[in-house]
């Protein structure tokens, strides 16, 4: 965290947002940070809000903006880029090339892939950078434990698959839990309580899975779904319904390659631009 005691973000929406919430609640202090947003109305106590870019420089600049937005941002904000900034994009489909050519002075490039849970600590950030050395890749490293689980990827061209699992995810598993609770709802629960049930037990068995995940020697999900169905009892009755022709892992296949694709589809309009 030494390295990066001026950050300015540019832009300040959910994802954004969630991420200085999750910086603030990790104890790094207010004054690290400056945003722009000309739309954001507050900021969390001790951080600067300003409506127009600042001239000063950085020691990092986040890019919080829609990826659609990036071209007009980037004649006024490429200035502000230099040698001794390291440029951070949360955008989803926009490459290290595409954002070279935009901010060619950047010390450094890091493409963050995040979700919002970042705001509670518990997000997978997934990682690449371009021109940082181990020291800076370790600086950032730090930079991002607050916010979850940091994870450095083996290539850019791992984003986009990385993209439909941490970052689309998310909204996988909030369909999953609605449909729990319309499921329990249609068999007699009240609604209410059928989402708070259903909430509850996803929260409760996702963190036993981290922990399991963790243990000597680690047992998958997988693993943990065997072992709840018992044999001719009413987990494995649901749960061969989920199986059957493999039902479930093809819906979820098709969501994430729907994803996948559409991120790449982005990266391409990106790079025409």
């Amino acid at each position: 965290m030494d390295r990066f005691q001026n950050i300015l973000l540019v832009g300040c929406g959910n994802m954004a947002g969630a991420m200085l919430d999750g910086w603030l609640a990790g104890g790094i202090p207010a004054s690290c940070f400056t945003v722009v947003d000309p739309y954001r109305k507050a900021v969390p106590e001790g951080v600067t809000l300003l409506r127009e870019l600042p001239e000063e420089r950085f020691d990092a600049i986040m890019l919080g903006v829609k990826p659609q937005g990036l071209d007009d941002l980037a004649p006024s904000l490429a200035p502000l880029v230099g040698a001794e900034t390291v440029l951070f994009s949360i955008l989803a489909g926009v490459e290290f090339d595409s954002l070279a050519a935009r901010f060619p002075e950047a010390g450094a490039v890091v493409r963050i892939m995040p979700n919002l849970a970042a705001a509670i600590g518990k997000s997978p950030i997934a990682l690449d950078s371009r021109g940082l050395d181990d020291q800076g890749r370790g600086a950032v490293t730090a930079l991002m434990q607050p916010l979850g689980t940091p994870e450095w990827l083996a290539g850019e061209e791992l984003f986009d698959a990385v993209t439909a699992l941490a970052g689309c995810g998310p909204a996988f598993v909030y369909r999953f839990i609605d449909s729990l609770a319309a499921g329990a709802t249609a068999l007699g629960l009240d609604a209410g309580q059928s989402q708070r049930l259903a909430i509850a037990m996803v929260e409760g068995a996702a963190q036993l899975a981290a922990g399991q995940a963790t243990a000597q020697p680690p047992v998958s999900p997988g693993e943990l779904a065997d072992k709840v169905a018992s044999p001719g009892g009413s987990t494995r009755a649901g749960m061969n319904v989920l199986d059957a022709d493999h039902a479930l892992a093809k819906v979820i296949a098709a969501a994430m390659e729907a994803s996948r694709d559409r991120n790449a589809e982005m990266a391409a309009e990106a790079r025409k631009a």
